[in-house]
């Protein structure tokens, strides 16, 4: 199984990004990713419906980057801890 961290690096090293996609999440904060596939649950069908793992996430105040935890934890800078 691969790390958030393996995941981000895979797309940005092969296909250029310059953020992963879990990264992209914790900046945009997960409950906003929440909001968003909700409703595109709610207008476009199950292929959008929010995964468990998110809503768990949101549930438990693990937001991204603006909480200090989400996909990734960070310090009090912003950054990613290591």
């Amino acid at each position: 199984m691969a790390s958030a961290a393996d995941i981000d690096k895979a797309l940005k090293l092969g296909l250029g990004y310059p953020m992963g996609p879990l990264e992209l999440a914790d900046l945009v904060g997960l409950d906003t990713r929440l909001r968003n596939l909700e409703y595109l649950h709610e207008t476009l069908g199950e292929k959008y419906r929010p995964s468990p793992l998110l809503r768990k996430c949101v549930a438990a105040g693990h937001l991204g980057k603006k909480s200090g935890r989400g996909i990734y934890e960070y310090t009090e800078d912003g950054d990613i801890v290591r």
